[in-house]
């Protein structure tokens, strides 16, 4: 009898020691651009879509040693010992911990564990969807309350020494569950989409090379300043059009205006053989209207499907043709937009 009363109150000590401790969660997901890519750099409107099924998750726990540890796929140990390929993310963690919430507030250490269904560098906004989801991780954890504009500016530190020169469209999609259009640095809102179709997202197999894509349209301005003037001049027209199309439910419409956007992107030279060749079979396989999404020369290519039993059909064909994954999204706002 006196070793089961031991043996109960050691359980109930570890219980009660287990509602001790702080967590913080923080969750975002994936993104793909509608339309727009590239020429949103250069001040254009781009449409952008978030794939809410897709999820990037930051989990955040209490240490009993001072140390900050990071788990995620790609790296397991301290924060000071993060490779350069995740300074962003680094940079972002110790600027919210001393500039935002301070470092006073951290009486123990604590272990971020990020779990991310995103692929890394397919144009779906992956750096961003882990910048969202632990600075809703870090926040919750201290329980600080966080607005939409407080966290964008925060992500945009991440972001800008991931990318460079990001438009901000990452973070914003990854952050919302509406889809956006945006015009950097002067317009950024949530917009209607009543379109009776599905998205087919395919993984071409491929990584992005979006630092190289936005590089080589920069250096084809300077170079061939009319001609490119002109396809940025196109995209831009394609967004507006397409924005109107998703509206009234046009979807031959958007159909056209997406392999529109698509011959634009490939005379800028971001396309890649690889996404041509899927992009071609896509609208043998009965897509409506294809392109690449993101920033190009590999990632992924988007397909406007009838239904979703055609994009189901569809999306098998394009595995059987090489494609590496695929995701298939509603785009009527009753569908869970």
């Amino acid at each position: 009898m006196i070793i089961v009363k031991l043996k109960k109150e050691k359980e109930l000590s570890v219980l009660a020691s287990n509602k001790n401790i702080k967590s913080g969660l923080g969750q975002s997901h994936a993104k793909i651009i509608l339309i727009g890519e590239h020429s949103v750099v250069y001040g254009k409107p781009s449409i952008a879509l978030p794939l809410s099924a897709v999820k990037t998750t930051a989990h955040i726990t209490s240490l009993a040693t001072k140390q900050i540890l990071i788990e995620c796929r790609y790296f397991s140990g301290v924060l000071t010992a993060m490779p350069e390929s995740m300074h962003g993310l680094q940079h972002l963690i110790k600027y919210i911990l001393e500039q935002k919430l301070l470092t006073t507030k951290l009486t123990a250490g604590i272990k971020i564990k990020i779990t991310s269904q995103l692929p890394e560098e397919r144009g779906m906004g992956s750096s961003a969807a882990v910048a969202v989801a632990v600075t809703r991780a870090l926040y919750d954890y201290f329980n600080q309350s966080l607005s939409q504009q407080e966290l964008l500016k925060l992500v945009n530190i991440a972001e800008i020494d991931t990318h460079g020169n990001p438009s901000g469209l990452d973070a914003a999609t990854s952050a919302s569950s509406q889809p956006i259009w945006m015009i950097k640095g002067k317009q950024l809102i949530t917009i209607p989409i009543k379109l009776d179709a599905w998205l087919l997202i395919c993984d071409s197999g491929i990584k992005g090379k979006t630092g190289e894509a936005v590089a080589s349209v920069k250096q084809r301005l300077h170079d061939y300043p009319e001609e490119t003037k002109k396809l940025l001049t196109k995209l831009e027209k394609a967004a507006l059009v397409a924005r109107t199309q998703l509206e009234n439910n046009d979807v031959t419409g958007l159909g056209k205006t997406f392999s529109a956007a698509q011959q634009a992107l490939a005379a800028l030279g971001v396309s890649s053989p690889r996404l041509d060749n899927l992009i071609k079979l896509s609208l043998h396989y009965g897509s409506l209207g294809s392109k690449l999404t993101g920033g190009g020369r590999g990632g992924c290519f988007i397909c406007l499907m009838p239904t979703e039993a055609a994009a189901q059909k569809a999306a098998q064909l394009l595995k059987q043709a090489g494609a590496a994954d695929y995701w298939i999204q509603p785009l009527s706002s009753k569908e869970n937009l």
